[in-house]
């Protein structure tokens, strides 16, 4: 039993812990261990906002856009070191739940993850996870939903040039 788990007998969440000793480290790797949509994996990704930890719950295949989160919590935000990540959380990256943290840390919930009935989330080690309806997942991290990802738009499209005839007309 982990730490997470011990917390949880603690309380009277009803969340079942499942292990995975091939590990669920990536989201994909959870995905196929779960047998799963990526979609359906959490993602708990730690950031700073200055001197604050936040955590944004991403769905698994999406990306961060990390001014929507800025803008959420009002400054600038930065990707939390491993150390920064374990001593807000109390967990290490690739294992950080969504909630049962070491300290009190806002959470912010991407809303992608509400369209499944279930997903599924890291349960204190890169090993371990628990499936959760979207909905009491929120409840419990006490999450703000929020349109977390990024649109996918990074690089304008390539133009097209016109290419010159050979008959010699433009």
């Amino acid at each position: 039993m982990n730490r997470f788990e011990a917390w949880l007998a603690t309380t009277d969440f009803g969340v079942t812990v499942k292990e995975f000793p091939q590990g669920t480290r990536t989201a994909s790797d959870a995905a196929r261990a779960v047998g799963c949509e990526l979609g359906q994996i959490v993602k708990s990704l730690v950031f700073m906002a200055g001197a604050s930890p936040v955590i944004a719950l991403m769905s698994g295949p999406n990306r961060l856009d990390e001014a929507s989160l800025a803008a959420l919590v009002g400054g600038p935000v930065s990707k939390a070191d491993a150390e920064t990540a374990r001593v807000a959380t109390g967990y290490s990256i690739g294992g950080v739940p969504p909630f049962g943290h070491a300290t009190e840390v806002p959470v912010f919930m991407d809303s992608d993850l509400l369209a499944y009935p279930a997903v599924w989330a890291a349960a204190g080690r890169p090993d371990a996870v628990f499936e959760i309806a979207p909905e009491r997942l929120r409840e419990l991290s006490k999450a703000v939903i929020a349109d977390l990802k990024t649109s996918g738009k990074s690089a304008p499209p390539p133009t097209l040039r016109p290419t010159s005839s050979r008959g010699g007309n433009p």
